[in-house]
């Protein structure tokens, strides 16, 4: 592969194999879970415990297409540090998500509200990044540099709780 391709990925690519790993994570605690209360992994019966984990894994597999896409997306087509920090700022959040829905549903609920957040900056990334293509495909004007400046500047600002 051409190296200047690969620096444009590498830190999407390693933000996606750590996903990976979380999803292999929160995977292992829920047979975990189901093996320590003699239930079945593939069955959701189980104590409340096994419930809640299962609960909590699935509603983070049901978000990772998108995360994905958006990651992804916005990494090609708008900045990909931005992007790369991102991901993992939606990676810890998802930790917190889960470890907070282990214990009551609502602990989890700022892991939710910040992950949609991140969820919302990765996507508008993306549209900017597309409209800028298309700005320069169709009108010859290319605005790229001044949208990285600003995903990195806003970037930061997901830090803001």
């Amino acid at each position: 592969m051409d190296e200047d391709i690969l620096e444009n990925i590498v830190l999407l690519t390693l933000v996606t194999l750590l996903s990976a790993l979380q999803n292999l994570f929160f995977a292992q605690k829920v047979e975990h879970e189901g093996k320590t209360h003699t239930s079945r992994s593939f069955l959701r019966q189980g104590t409340p415990a096994f419930e809640r984990v299962y609960c909590a894994n699935q509603n983070c597999m049901d978000a990772y297409p998108t995360f994905i896409a958006v990651l992804w997306s916005a990494g090609i087509f708008c900045s990909q540090a931005p992007a790369a920090f991102s991901g993992l700022m939606y990676l810890f959040v998802r930790q917190k998500y889960f470890v907070g829905y282990m214990g009551e549903t609502s602990q989890s609920t700022p892991g939710y509200i910040f992950g949609k957040r991140i969820i919302s900056f990765l996507f508008l990334m993306s549209v900017v990044g597309i409209a800028n293509y298309f700005l320069i495909d169709y009108f010859g004007s290319d605005v790229k540099q001044y949208i990285q400046t600003l995903a990195k500047a806003s970037s930061a600002l997901l830090l803001i709780p």
